[in-house]
This record gives C-alpha cells, sequence and structure tokens, in this order.
C-alpha cells in the first residue's frame, strides 16, 4: 500500500509540474502570437508607406520627365565684347552671333554627355553699359553707333529667351547684377547648367568662392574668348568652352566717367534740329566725349545733347549737329525724356502716322490738354493742324 501511495503522490506531483509547464508555455506562446502580430501589422503599415513613396517618386519621375530644364548663359558685355566683324554686320550679325552661341553650347552639352530627363530651355542674358561700350566702340573704330543698336536688335529678336540688359554706369553695375543672378539661378534645382562669360582677371573670384563654399560648382561652366583666359576655369578646375569667333580676344579699357552735374529743368527749351525735329537745349553738362577728354557745354562749340541719340536712335551718325558725346545720369535721361514730349513729334506734326509709336522720344498728345491756346486756333501741333 505504501508503494502505491507514494506512485500515486509522484504521479500527482508530476502532473501539476506538468500543467505548470504548460501553464508557462501557453503564456509565452500568447507572447509570441502578440509580437508576431505586431511584426506583422509594422510590417503592413511599413509596406503601405513604401507604396505611398514608390507612387511619389514615381510622380516626380513623371514629372521631372515633362519639366523643362534650365541652361542659363549670362555674358559682362563690357568685358566680353562681341567680335567687331559681327558688330558691323548689324542686324544680320546679332542673329550670328547668337545663333553660333547656341550651336557652341549645344556641342559642348553632346561632348560632356550630359544627359537629362526633361526638356531644355536655353537663355542667354547679357549685362553691359551701352553708353560706355558704344563709346568704346566709337573710339577705337570697331563699329558705328546705329551698327551696334542694329546688332543688338537682331540678338534679341533671335529668341524671346535671349536678352541685353543696358546697367548704366557705374563702376561695379555689371558686376553687381551677374553675381546676383548667378547666386539666384544657380540654386534653382531645374537649372541644368549656368555658362558665365566674364573677365578675365579677379572681378568674380568672389562670387564664384562663394558659391564654391555652398558646393554649387558642379553646375557652372566658363565661356572663354580665347584659349589663353583661363585664369578662372583653371583656378576652380571648372569646365571650360571656348568662342573665339564670337568675341574679341582683347580687353578694351573704358574712358574715365566724370559724374555730370545736375541737369536744370528749367533750362530746357525745344529748337528745331536740321531734320524738323525740336531738340531741347541742356545746360552745362560736364563729361567725357570719345577722345577721353573732358568737354565744357558751356563753350559756343559745344551742343546740347541730342534727345534721339540717348532716348532712340539717332540716324544722322557724325552728320549730327548735336552731341552724343555726354553722359547723363538717370535723373538727367529723365528730364530729358519728359521734355522732349513737350515738342510734337515730326511725322505727327506732318499729319504722318509715327512709325516708332510709343518707342518715340517725342510728344504725340498735346501737354496742354483740351486748354491749349494753339487748339482753340485750330493750330496745335500735336493734332496735326497748321
Amino acid at each position: 500500500m505504501r508503494l502505491w501511495a507514494d506512485l500515486s503522490s509522484a504521479t500527482l506531483k508530476r502532473n501539476a509540474e506538468l500543467e505548470n509547464r504548460v501553464a508557462e508555455l501557453e503564456v509565452e506562446l500568447a507572447v509570441w502570437k502578440q509580437a508576431h502580430a505586431t511584426v506583422l501589422e509594422g510590417a503592413d503599415k511599413e509596406a503601405k508607406a513604401l507604396k505611398g513613396r514608390l507612387a511619389t517618386l514615381n510622380g516626380q519621375m513623371d514629372s521631372l520627365m515633362n519639366q523643362t530644364l534650365l541652361v542659363l548663359c549670362v555674358i559682362d558685355g563690357d568685358a566680353c565684347i562681341f567680335n567687331d566683324a559681327l558688330l558691323r554686320q548689324g542686324h544680320e550679325g546679332g542673329r550670328q552671333a547668337a545663333q553660333q552661341l547656341t550651336k557652341a553650347v549645344a556641342e559642348f552639352l553632346t561632348r560632356e554627355n550630359v544627359h537629362t530627363l526633361g526638356h531644355l530651355s536655353f537663355w542667354i542674358t547679357v549685362y553691359y553699359n551701352r553708353l560706355g561700350l558704344i563709346n568704346v566702340l566709337e573710339r577705337h573704330k570697331l563699329c558705328s553707333p546705329e551698327q551696334f543698336e542694329a546688332f543688338v536688335m537682331g540678338f534679341s529678336q533671335t529668341s524671346p529667351r535671349f536678352s541685353l540688359v543696358d546697367v548704366g554706369y557705374g563702376r561695379d553695375a555689371t558686376f553687381t547684377k551677374i553675381a546676383e543672378y548667378l547666386q539666384t539661378y544657380i540654386r534653382f534645382p531645374q537649372t541644368q547648367r549656368i555658362f558665365l562669360a566674364g573677365s578675365c582677371d579677379n572681378t568674380y573670384v568672389s562670387t564664384i568662392t562663394a558659391l564654391q563654399s555652398d558646393d554649387l560648382l558642379n553646375k557652372l561652366a566658363i565661356l572663354e574668348k580665347t584659349g589663353n583666359d583661363q585664369g578662372l576655369s583653371r583656378r576652380f578646375r571648372l569646365p571650360t568652352l571656348t568662342l573665339e569667333s564670337v568675341f574679341m580676344p582683347q580687353r578694351f579699357t573704358p574712358p574715365p566717367v566724370v559724374t555730370p552735374s545736375p541737369l536744370n529743368v528749367t533750362g530746357l527749351s525745344p529748337r528745331d534740329s536740321d531734320g524738323g525735329l525740336p531738340t531741347p537745349h541742356s545746360p552745362p553738362v560736364l563729361s567725357v566725349s570719345t577722345n577721353g577728354k573732358l568737354i565744357d557745354p558751356t563753350l559756343v562749340n559745344s551742343p546740347p545733347p541730342c534727345n534721339e541719340f540717348y532716348l532712340m536712335s539717332c540716324t544722322k551718325g557724325s552728320t549730327c549737329k548735336y552731341s552724343h558725346e555726354y553722359v547723363l545720369t538717370p535723373e538727367q535721361l529723365a528730364t530729358l525724356a519728359a521734355n522732349a514730349k513737350k515738342a510734337p513729334c515730326n511725322f505727327l506734326k506732318n499729319g504722318i502716322q509715327c512709325p516708332y509709336g510709343e518707342r518715340c522720344c517725342w510728344g504725340h498728345t498735346c501737354p496742354n490738354g483740351p486748354k491749349c491756346f494753339h487748339l482753340s486756333k485750330g493750330k496745335c501741333w500735336f493734332k496735326g493742324g497748321t
């Protein structure tokens, strides 16, 4: 009996241990089931997130495929003067210069194996000091002002994305524009490449150094006039495109600029020129002539400034009796323009429609309006009366 009692006790004890072990295993199994469910739930969420990201990336890829990417060319027109053979061709020379630039950049991108997923849009912007550059061109007998103006028109009309911007006088006017241009457009994600045609000296070193600090030089390339002008490209190890047929190799130094005195508004009064177009008198203005000497308008042989030259385009050239040599401030030009509008357009005066339209510097509307004394007599020139 005692043996059966011991065996029964041992069996019960063993059963209890097994039941406890089963309970422990059931708890452990429940924990693993919960962990497995959590992992599956996390994996499901991650799969959904990855699917969403994939859809977003596919959308961005589709957008990129249809996006217009920019290839920009910015030129310092004071430092990089277009070839005189092109300048003398006027309008056609401007078109040829634009076409040669476009072709050279396209060939460069092909050689550099530049691949893009979108469409390329090519833009050219030339910043320059118009009066200063015309002064240089005339002084060195490279082309006439009329040829230069025709060249500018031909260049800009080649494409709506090609522009020549007159920055006016100022020691750093052109540099300031180009430096800001580079700092802004090189950061655009759609900008593929920027070509810089600037001075071969240290003018743009600080700007390029700043871009280098921001790790942005991978978008920049240098346009050079000759193979010898590799200062910037060598210093910063930048890609180079040489355009010997587009720009003149030499650098021309503009004459010194003397700031003119304020223009006296009350000193302006209309007078007739040889062509019958009124040209205002101007008070004394101190400026620089084409030969670099100071000229004094107070002298008898110093004529007033030519309205058409400064405000439009004078076609008389060297035969014009009025001066093309003054250096006028923006304020003086505004005064000149305001007073020119007080004199009637010669075309309008003779009953002919003005071909210049809104670009005409002369008046098309009587400044006295309906109260004009001459209008009441039927003799106001602004209405074509006699």
